[in-house]
């Protein structure tokens, strides 16, 4: 089975957030703006993204499977 997967980027400064945010951010595994990483799209990663949507950019990543096989 195929696991679908995110890439998440920190645009904007964690200082002066709460530290729920700031431990979302964190437990995402980005350390500085403009920090991109590669997660599972899992509820708890959600959650976390949804927490601090207004500091990151969610986008497919690339290269993972899509549901439109070529073959």
């Amino acid at each position: 089975m195929t696991e679908k997967t995110v890439k998440v980027t920190l645009v904007k400064s964690i200082f002066g957030q709460l530290a729920s945010i700031r431990g979302s951010v964190k437990g995402l595994g980005l350390r500085r703006i403009g920090h991109s990483v590669v997660v599972a799209d899992t509820p708890s990663n959600r959650g976390m993204m949804n927490a601090a949507s207004h500091m990151l950019k969610v986008e497919p990543a690339p290269g993972a499977p899509s549901s439109a096989s070529g073959k």
